[in-house]
C-alpha cells in the first residue's frame, strides 16, 4: 500500500497559511527580477519539479515525522525572519529570498523534525535553485572564467587570422568592441546546468551515488566550454554582422543553444558510461 498524506492539525493550516501570506511578495519579486532574464530562467521549471519531488516523497517520509526542538527551531527562525525583514526593506532580493527558504525550513524542522528533513535533503536542497545567487558572490566567480574565457577565445581566432585583441574581459575586433558579460562567463549556465542535470541524475541513479557523483563532476567543464564556444559565435557574428547583431536575438539564441547542447552532451555522456554506471553500483540501476 502506497504512503498517503495524513490529515493536519488546525495549528498546521494556519502556519502553512502564515507561510504563503509570507512567501508570496517575495516569489513576485523574484518571478519579475530573476526569472525573466537569462540568468534565473531555470527557476519556474525547479520550482516545479521540486514541488513534484516534494509531492512524491513527503508521504514515505512521514514514517520518521517527530516534533523538533521547539527551542532550536524559534531561535533560527527568529534569525531569518529578522534577516529577511531587513533584507526586504533594502530591495535585497537575493538575500530576502534564501531568508525567506531559511524561515520556511525552520518551520519544517519544528513541524516534522530533523529526521525527516534528512529524508528529504535532496528537493529542498534542489528548491534553492529558485533563487537568485548574491551579484556580488557572481562577480567574484566569474572574473577569473570571464577573463579566462575571453582570453583563450582571442588566442584561437588570432591563430586563425582575425584581427583581434583583449584586455581583461574586453575583446576588440576589427571596429568593435566586446565585453565578456557574466552571462557569457559560465556560472549562470553552471548554476542552470547544475540544476536541471541534478534532477536528472537523482531521480534516475539516486540509488547509485558513487556514479552520480562522477556525473556531476562533468557539469561545471561542460558548462565552461559550451560557453566559449558561445563567445567565440558572438565574435564571429559581431566580426560578420556587426554589434548590433550580436546583441539582439543573436545573443539569446546562441545562450539557448549552447545550453540545450550543453544538457545533451551530459545526457549523452550518461548513455555512453553505462558500463562505469554498472561497475560502480550493483548493477544497472535503470
Amino acid at each position: 500500500m502506497s504512503a498517503r498524506w495524513p490529515s493536519l492539525s488546525l495549528s498546521a493550516w494556519l502556519l502553512i497559511a502564515g507561510i504563503v501570506a509570507l512567501a508570496a511578495p517575495t516569489m513576485a519579486t523574484v518571478a519579475r527580477f530573476s526569472w525573466s532574464t537569462e540568468q534565473g530562467g531555470h527557476g519556474p521549471l525547479v520550482l516545479a519539479t521540486g514541488l513534484w519531488l516534494m509531492w512524491r516523497e513527503v508521504p514515505a517520509a512521514l514514517r520518521l515525522r517527530e516534533a523538533g526542538n521547539p527551542l532550536l527551531a524559534g531561535g533560527f527562525v527568529a534569525v531569518c525572519l529578522l534577516t529577511y525583514i531587513v533584507a526586504h526593506i533594502t530591495g535585497i532580493i537575493e538575500i530576502e529570498g534564501f531568508a525567506l527558504y531559511g524561515a520556511l525550513l525552520g518551520a519544517g524542522y519544528a513541524l516534522f523534525g530533523g529526521p525527516m528533513l534528512r529524508e528529504l535533503w535532496f528537493p529542498l536542497f534542489y528548491l534553492g535553485f529558485i533563487f537568485p545567487p548574491p551579484d556580488q558572490l557572481v562577480a567574484i566567480i566569474t572574473q577569473p572564467i570571464k577573463i579566462a574565457i575571453s582570453e583563450q577565445a582571442v588566442n584561437l581566432l588570432h591563430a586563425f587570422g582575425y584581427p583581434i585583441g583583449s584586455s581583461g574581459v574586453s575583446i576588440q575586433i576589427a571596429q568593435y568592441d566586446l565585453l565578456v558579460a557574466a552571462a557569457c562567463a559560465g556560472l549562470n549556465s553552471i548554476i542552470s546546468l547544475t540544476a536541471i542535470c541534478l534532477f536528472y541524475i537523482y531521480v534516475r541513479h539516486r540509488a547509485n551515488w558513487r556514479y552520480a557523483g562522477l556525473l556531476v563532476l562533468t557539469i561545471i567543464p561542460i558548462a565552461v566550454f559550451a560557453n566559449f564556444i558561445r563567445v567565440i559565435l558572438l565574435i564571429l557574428i559581431t566580426y560578420y554582422f556587426g554589434d548590433a547583431a550580436a546583441q539582439g536575438f543573436a545573443h539569446d539564441f546562441a545562450g539557448l543553444v549552447m545550453f540545450l547542447i550543453s544538457v545533451l552532451t551530459i545526457f549523452a555522456l550518461d548513455g555512453l558510461a553505462t558500463p562505469l554506471r554498472r561497475a560502480l553500483g550493483n548493477g544497472d540501476d535503470d
